[in-house]
């Protein structure tokens, strides 16, 4: 595992300061509500006994302690949260990769931050990892508004010693180190393989949530003649004649059936899934996302 710390540059803190601007309102205004009501915490625990108020529920009152005070007395509860959070991103090569507005890294990194003050602000631990096809960085949960900090400034100035991608290596770990039911947070393209066991394991243990971040240009060709290709992560070239409707047809019907197998895939395992393009604005599908969730909840 990469555990070298990344130097604090200027610019590293100046980006680190604009996506905390950018996410602040965002969560306070909409998130952090949206949040709490689908991630409703562990149970209830007991926090007092106090005096009957008309509109008590009655069901609440200890009969005990009314019998010994002489005065009507109910429990009080209220909700044990201390939810764990873990934000897994996928640090391989194709996330630099963005024809839009976006790089899949950026909005990576700015979900992260909107996921991470909104749990913070529902006193939530936040983790993160980042991986590629090894374990690049483990950053174990914590609380608190300078953990974020850090976990933000760590994905900005994060530069991965791999360029591949290994899904399974990277759920592997979690369900290893994670050893209590934690909310998990898959933010990947999701160009990888037979991950459908450790998808599954993952999905088990904890509440598993997919984010995949895809561009437009890895689903349809622009008519622009011979365009050389490299794979982000592998760097195999390959020229493809994009002013042939044949070519981009056959590419668009690729592209269009690895999207449904992985959709598919991931309903099959019951496993909750949020598609994001670097073209869109990520917060409209973030918040249909947790509507829908908090309409099962």
């Amino acid at each position: 595992m990469n555990t070298t710390t990344t130097i604090d540059t200027s610019e590293v803190l100046k980006k680190v300061r604009r996506i905390e601007i950018v996410t602040r309102r965002f969560v306070n205004d909409v998130m952090a509500g949206e949040y709490h009501s689908v991630f409703k915490g562990r149970g209830m625990e007991f926090d007092e006994v106090r005096e009957y108020q008309q509109g008590d529920d009655i069901r609440t009152i200890d009969w005990n302690v009314t019998a010994r005070t002489g005065s009507p007395h109910v429990k009080r509860y209220v909700e044990e949260r201390e939810l764990t959070v873990m934000l897994m991103v996928d640090a391989s090569s194709s996330g630099r990769f963005g024809t839009t507005r976006w790089q899949k890294g950026e909005m990576a990194t700015e979900l992260c931050a909107v996921l991470a003050f909104s749990a913070i602000k529902n006193n939530d631990r936040v983790g993160l990892m980042i991986f590629t096809d090894q374990i690049e960085k483990f950053i174990p949960p914590k609380k608190g508004r300078r953990h974020v900090l850090r976990v933000i400034r760590e994905i900005i100035a994060f530069r991965p010693t791999r360029g591949r991608t290994n899904l399974t290596v990277a759920l592997d770990y979690i369900n290893n180190i994670l050893t209590r039911k934690s909310v998990v947070f898959l933010i990947s393209d999701f160009f990888n393989n037979d991950i459908r066991s450790a998808l599954a394991i993952t999905n088990k243990r904890h509440d598993l949530i997919a984010v995949s971040i895809n561009d437009p240009r890895e689903t349809r060709l622009p008519a622009a003649g011979i365009i050389e290709f490299e794979d982000a992560e592998t760097g195999e070239l390959v020229a493809l004649d994009t002013s042939s409707l044949g070519v981009r047809t056959s590419f668009e019907g690729m592209a269009s059936i690895e999207r449904q197998e992985m959709t598919a895939l991931l309903r099959s395992l019951n496993i909750d899934h949020i598609a994001l393009s670097t073209s869109e604005d990520y917060t409209i599908p973030l918040i249909r996302f947790f509507r829908e969730r908090a309409k099962r909840f």
